[in-house]
């Protein structure tokens, strides 16, 4: 079980950035080949962009009869390379690190098997999949040690980009450190019939960042932001990309357990931001600037035939204020030309005005907090209160729609909000209307200290009790969640 550790208050504050890394086409933080990771006694890493970014492996199904895909996926401890000539242990499913990507399509039912090979619980968590109670991998309903079960999604919901990852309590900070995370790729017809890149040209991407010993294994404590130095890329340390002088379609994913990344292009070059956790946007918009709280996700276009042949571009993680933290995510160099019939159209899809929504029925008003005067044991609180398993906080009405509006109490720390079993509307930030990057379906939102947003859910699909609680893991972990039940 995860020890609860001293809560890091003041560098908490300048989350998730990264030192700018230079200007023009060819920037770098550091360019020896090698350097220590992550202070005195620690591995040294190979030099940033010398990595080749791999590709996130897609299961198979065992079956695709009866209308639906089985898969069958084992929870164990294996040893990885991720830095290079190094074996590091980590938890795996299927033996994957990072996890691995399911595709699925909506309409369509997947069953997953998992096998529980650890020495502790799990509970995987489809995140951000409308999925009853018995199949919402809640932190209190785990798979014993040696034991299996199988979860069933229906995917009735549109196309999405989800991820899973181990959410069983005290623990799940823990694990989702050391490797239980994997992407889930829910499509439509609606989504399929865009010209979006597709195929070689869509590319997953889990990122990450990490801490190593000088064994070069990964190093965990619960309150280890600062410590954490290095970003991973699909499980690579700021590696590098071949891509060709065209569009391609990345699905970004923040598996951190702690940081927020704000990324953006060394040259300050235009982003096409299509889609985000809820699936695609109405309208793609530009911009120069990716922002992913953890457990956040962006669907972007980026378009390389603005360069030429032999360009290498950085995508960098920008810096909070006063920050000096790691900012090389990795570098996409163009490599050739090739072909490209895809496009982005004006219009991805049609989602109701939010003056449309449905009116509603109770408004809500949720405060996250947590202790920031430095005590040894710090705790994290919703309304006040540490997580209780067996209280209920909220009853919700089934078929209902409401309004919650959640603040951030901190002074200095940030959080962000994710609401189990629904995709929700954000209205407002701060007393003002979304902006584009969180106009479409969301189910986590980012929450500096001392911010407000308000959001729009509607809870007609299934009825049962479920959790809310901050992103940050650590957060949930020190008690910050909470329940509702639908009924």
């Amino acid at each position: 079980m995860v020890t609860r550790r001293r809560m890091l208050v003041g560098t908490l504050a300048t989350t998730g950035a990264g030192l700018i890394t230079g200007a023009g086409l060819l920037p770098a933080l550091r360019t020896e080949t090698a350097r220590a990771a992550d202070g005195p006694g620690a591995v040294a890493l190979p030099a940033p962009f010398t990595v080749k970014m791999p590709q996130l492996p897609v299961l198979a199904p065992y079956s695709t009869q009866g209308g639906q895909d089985a898969y069958r996926v084992t929870v164990k401890e294996m040893t990885r390379e991720i830095i290079p000539g190094i074996q590091t242990k980590v938890l795996t499913y299927d033996g994957h690190f990072p996890g691995p990507v399911i595709r699925a399509r909506s309409g369509r039912q997947v069953t997953i098997r998992h096998r529980n090979n650890l020495d502790m619980p799990i509970s995987p968590h489809l995140h951000g999949g409308n999925v009853t109670p018995e199949n919402d991998g809640g932190p209190m309903d785990t798979v014993a040690p040696g034991s299996a079960r199988t979860y069933t999604y229906p995917n009735q919901q549109p196309n999405a980009t989800l991820w899973f990852h181990d959410h069983a309590h005290h623990m799940e900070s823990e694990h989702v450190y050391r490797g239980l995370s994997g992407t889930y790729l829910l499509t439509d017809e609606t989504e399929r019939a865009l010209p979006l890149p597709s195929g070689q040209y869509e590319i997953p991407i889990a990122l990450r960042d990490a801490r190593f010993d000088e064994n070069g294994q990964l190093v965990y404590q619960m309150d280890d932001f600062r410590g954490r130095t290095t970003l991973l890329a699909n499980g690579r340390p700021s590696p590098y990309l071949e891509v060709a002088a065209r569009k391609y379609r990345f699905r970004l994913l923040n598996t951190s357990n702690l940081r927020f990344f704000r990324l953006r292009l060394a040259d300050g070059g235009q982003i096409v931001q299509i889609g985000s956790d809820g699936g695609l946007l109405e309208r793609p918009f530009t911009t120069d600037t990716i922002r992913l709280s953890p457990a956040e996700r962006a669907d972007v276009v980026i378009d390389f035939s603005r360069y030429p042949v032999g360009t290498k571009i950085v995508l960098q993680n920008l810096p909070g204020a006063g920050a000096t933290e790691p900012g090389n995510v990795l570098r996409f160099d163009v490599v050739r030309t090739a072909p490209d019939p895809s496009s982005i159209p004006e219009v991805l899809r049609t989602l109701p005005p939010v003056d449309t929504l449905p009116k509603p029925a109770v408004e809500r008003k949720i405060v996250l907090s947590m202790d920031e005067d430095g005590r040894v044991d710090a705790r994290g609180f919703i309304d006040g209160l540490q997580w209780d398993p067996d209280r209920i906080d909220q009853t919700v009405a089934f078929g209902t729609s409401e309004t919650w509006t959640v603040t951030n109490a901190n002074q200095r720390i940030p959080h962000n909000f994710h609401m189990h079993l629904v995709q929700f509307r954000v209205l407002e930030r701060n007393g003002v209307p979304a902006g584009p990057a969180e106009a479409g379906l969301k189910d986590t939102v980012e929450l500096m200290a001392g911010e407000t947003v308000k959001l729009h859910a509607t809870f007609g699909t299934y009825r049962g009790t479920y959790v809310y609680h901050c992103h940050l893991l650590d957060h949930s972990a020190m008690g910050m969640m909470a329940n509702f039940r639908v009924r």
